[in-house]
């Protein structure tokens, strides 16, 4: 099993005292304590490092590691200046991009469809057409591209990717639809649910859908804290401070792990049971300091 860390580029975190350079320094960091990928976050609404901008500074700064979104939502932008924008990535990593891409949380992501002007309506269909639509350019392909929601008659001619078609998609929902989409339109699969069983029948529903291989990954929010009354604590105050919704609500949605590293280590293990193949960390933590001090130990216990 390979494991990501989620660097925090949020606003909070910039708040808190953390500046962009120092996201580079954590990129570079994660890449030596042996991490397989670093990966950033995507809302208009509380990130203004640029996902794909602070991607290309850590291509630049880094030699190993997967650079990731998780997850761009690519409807707030352009779709042939993202598949520039993408690619242009991809060239100055040498293939080392994959995108995890969602189409919008119901509740929290319609203001951002509102601030680009992007109808909400259809959205998922979007998602699609703008991925098929990556893929088309990035195949050499000029000619018109027709899909659901997007039509063009003529196209731009992009340079050969570094990776034959272009990076890999992943789609990042757990909806019954979406676990067909990603079998059949999509390269990989990355959800957070909090059931493990949940986890392994959306998988076994992917593959049975699956016309080519999907990696399936994991979102999982990971605290080492061995105190389990600390531990509830601080996992509250993260959800309040990054979502502003009490963690009762959050757990149910997505996976939230706390406690000693041993026992982080096997929850993360029973998703690894249930087939996930590729683990991106996010830890809980607004605070620079905490996320620095947490890094290490979140590093130590992976199972490797």
């Amino acid at each position: 099993m390979k494991f990501g860390l989620v660097v925090p580029t949020y606003r909070s975190i910039l708040d808190a005292g953390r500046t962009a350079p120092e996201m580079v320094a954590i990129a570079v960091e994660a890449e030596r304590l042996g991490f397989d990928s670093v990966w950033v976050g995507d809302t208009l609404a509380k990130a203004p490092i640029d996902s794909l901008t602070l991607l290309g500074a850590f291509a630049t700064r880094t030699e190993r590691v997967t650079l990731g979104t998780a997850a761009l939502l690519p409807a707030l932008r352009d779709p042939l200046l993202s598949a520039n924008a993408i690619l242009s990535l991809d060239l100055l990593s040498q293939g080392r991009v994959t995108l995890g891409v969602g189409a919008g949380f119901a509740g929290r992501s319609e203001p951002e469809f509102a601030f680009t002007r992007v109808p909400w309506e259809r959205r998922r269909a979007r998602l699609d057409d703008i991925v098929a639509l990556w893929r088309h350019v990035w195949s050499g392909k000029s000619g018109p591209f027709h899909g659901e929601v997007l039509h063009y008659d003529t196209l731009p001619e992009y340079p050969e990717p570094h990776r034959p078609g272009g990076p890999p998609v992943w789609l990042a929902s757990f909806t019954p639809g979406a676990l067909q989409r990603a079998g059949r339109l999509y390269d990989g699969w990355l959800p957070y649910p909090p059931d493990v069983a949940d986890y392994a029948d959306g998988l076994a529903k992917i593959r049975e859908a699956a016309v080519r291989p999907v990696t399936p990954a994991l979102f999982a929010t990971v605290l080492i804290e061995e105190d389990p009354i600390r531990a509830r604590e601080r996992l509250e105050d993260y959800a309040q401070r990054n979502y502003g919704v009490p963690l009762d609500f959050v757990e149910k949605i997505q996976v939230q792990i706390a406690g000693s590293p041993a026992q982080v280590a096997d929850r993360l293990r029973e998703y690894q049971d249930a087939g996930a193949e590729h683990v991106l960390i996010r830890i809980a933590t607004q605070e620079p300091a905490e996320f620095d001090e947490q890094l290490p130990r979140v590093a130590d216990a992976l199972p490797r």
